[in-house]
């Protein structure tokens, strides 16, 4: 996941090495020869080793923070392409070979529960400090800092009329042609968008009944083409007209609806999912770390990340930057933030397992 093209992906590989990365005893420090790593030193560093997952997202990175932060402090940022479970392994030898870890808040859930990570001194953070960013985003041992979702795409030719809930795209007599949703092979299974079509309130989806949401998806089953299976597919599917309405993550069609096709978003339910910065558990250059997060989630540099990104701010000020169209792209805009809904972290880090070995079995029933 870590390896892809965006800090979506980071979730996605990622979570079976973190879960299997659960049955030790955790991370803690195998340090010998009397070496010792402070976790609060390198305040005299000038370079920051942090890792994401490449691409174009470490483009954008690059232009909106790393470079910016460099030309102000000093201090370059250095970056590498690092899975979690490599990190784990790192930090179980006492030497973590990063300052800064750039992930999902689902890993960090995980990795904080292996005691992998250090906790976060959200008081060292003048930016979150009054700034309204969500609780859900400042947890104990990472910090929030853009938001991504996964949500409906559908063509805008194939259908009589826009789709307005995943009801309707349950309902194949009102809203006929093939579907595709999302495999459990890349990511999170779709389950709350199986409970919505079932009725489900969006303040009402977790814990997530099971049961419910298989016997939902079974209903949905016959018309779906493809369960897609790597990021891209999705957008091909509806590109070639092979299906009239699929989930994606967003962002995902954007060059196809540049191009003219007939291709359109649906913001009601989307699912949304955080991405934030988290520190390794004996890094040693944390204090260029917290001033890298600091600088990150100035209102100013969240609005010029999510110009470059279609990852929305976590910075309500930063909304106030975007324009309407930029807005109207971002899960974290006003209009979107209260038709969708944040995926629960902690309920999908304890059930995750659970959740995939029954799609594995539902999907070859």
């Amino acid at each position: 996941m870590e390896s892809n093209r965006t800090a979506r992906r980071t979730l996605l590989r990622t979570a079976g090495a973190v879960a299997a990365a659960s049955a030790l005893t955790g991370c803690g420090t195998l340090m010998g020869s009397g070496e010792s790593r402070g976790s609060s030193g390198g305040g005299g560093k000038k370079q920051l080793v942090v890792s994401n997952s490449g691409g174009t997202y470490n483009d954008a990175l690059t232009k909106a923070i790393y470079e910016p932060f460099a030309k102000e402090t000093g201090i370059t940022v250095t970056t590498v392409n690092y899975q979690s479970a490599q990190v784990i392994a790192q930090v179980r030898q006492g030497r973590p070979q990063v300052d800064l870890m750039d992930n999902s808040l689902l890993i960090f859930q995980k990795m904080a529960r292996l005691d992998c990570l250090e906790p976060i001194d959200h008081d060292r953070l003048k930016s979150v400090k009054g700034a309204g960013i969500a609780e859900h985003n400042l947890p104990e041992h990472s910090v929030g800092k853009n938001v991504w979702a996964s949500l409906m795409a559908y063509r805008t030719d194939s259908l009589q009329r826009a789709p307005k809930s995943w009801a309707d795209f349950w309902n194949t007599d009102a809203f006929p042609g093939p579907r595709s949703l999302q495999s459990a092979e890349v990511d999170l299974p779709e389950l709350e968008f199986a409970l919505l079509a079932d009725g489900v309130p969006l303040d009402k989806l977790y814990p997530l009944d099971m049961d419910r949401a298989f016997a939902s998806m079974s209903r949905i089953r016959g018309d779906v083409k493809k369960f897609w299976n790597t990021g891209a597919l999705p957008a091909v599917l509806l590109g070639r007209k092979e299906v009239v309405m699929t989930s994606l993550w967003g962002g995902r069609a954007d060059e196809l609806i540049k191009q003219g096709i007939p291709i359109a978003y649906q913001w009601h339910g989307a699912r949304r999912m955080t991405s934030g910065w988290g520190i390794p558990k004996g890094a040693d250059n944390t204090d260029a770390a917290y001033k890298l997060i600091d600088f990150s989630l100035r209102p100013e540099v969240q609005a010029a990340f999510s110009k470059l990104f279609p990852h929305g701010p976590v910075v309500p000020g930063a909304v106030k930057m975007l324009s309407d169209n930029v807005l109207a792209t971002l899960p974290t805009s006003p209009e979107n933030l209260k038709i969708g809904f944040d995926a629960d972290v902690a309920w999908w880090d304890k059930n995750q397992e659970a959740v995939t070995k029954r799609w594995q079995e539902w999907a070859d029933a």
